[in-house]
């Protein structure tokens, strides 16, 4: 256990557990990207559009995503949302825009969620993934590998709602089971998915190599290597 009370699971998952159907019936995931915040603390630029090795931030996090193979792939925008969608145009992402992005990081989740389909109409078109994977714009430096590693142990049974942790310390990107949509759509303020998080008793840690999943870019010094 964590000082967040989850315990911690570590590959290979499942161990004796019939988990969750492989091959064509695998369960689907989508990927939302939450990129529509204010920048705040950065300064006069939008941190979203800084560069790390001539890539824009949320290019690299959207990139995470889709070279994970999560499907479909959507990006909220907000601040600035014509930028950071050109700053995104060339990979296979969906756009959406939340107008709404000042009220708190709530109501870019959402907005995300939302797009995924409709919650309430088992067996419709539109009907939702079976999980969804949000991510932050601005965590560029983590590894795709580690969003496969949280389906993976979502697909074997770890858990419905689980986060990325190196080292034992909870960090991100967090994976819901479509049970909780409802409840993120739900959600108020500045906060995600923490409380859902923290409170169910389907959670855990997903132990991963991965320093990433706790480097968010906040102020220009945050950036690898500086500005």
């Amino acid at each position: 256990m964590t000082d967040d009370g989850l315990p911690v699971v570590s590959p290979p998952f499942g161990a004796g557990e019939p988990g969750r159907t492989d091959g064509a019936d695998a369960p689907r995931v989508a990927g939302v990207l939450l990129a529509a915040g204010t920048s705040s603390r950065f300064g006069d630029d939008n941190k979203l559009l800084a560069t790390v090795d001539g890539e824009p931030v949320v290019r690299r996090a959207a990139r995470t995503l889709v070279d994970a193979g999560v499907d479909p792939v959507v990006v909220v925008v907000g601040h600035e949302g014509n930028r950071v969608r050109d700053a995104v145009s060339d990979l296979p992402v969906e756009i959406v825009v939340n107008d709404a992005y000042e009220a708190g990081q709530s109501t870019s989740v959402r907005a995300g969620i939302g797009a995924l389909g409709d919650t309430d109409t088992p067996g419709d078109a539109d009907t939702p993934p079976d999980a969804a994977v949000i991510a932050l714009g601005d965590m560029p430096l983590v590894d795709p590998e580690t969003v496969e590693t949280l389906v993976a142990a979502y697909a074997a049974g770890a858990g419905d709602a689980l986060a990325a942790a190196y080292d034992g310390d909870r960090g991100n990107p967090v994976l819901f089971d479509r049970r909780f949509f409802d409840r993120l759509v739900a959600v108020d303020g500045d906060v995600g998915g923490r409380e859902i998080l923290l409170e169910s008793d389907a959670s855990a840690l997903v132990a991963v190599g991965d320093p990433g999943v706790r480097r968010d870019v906040d102020r220009p010094e945050d950036l690898p290597g500086g500005r």
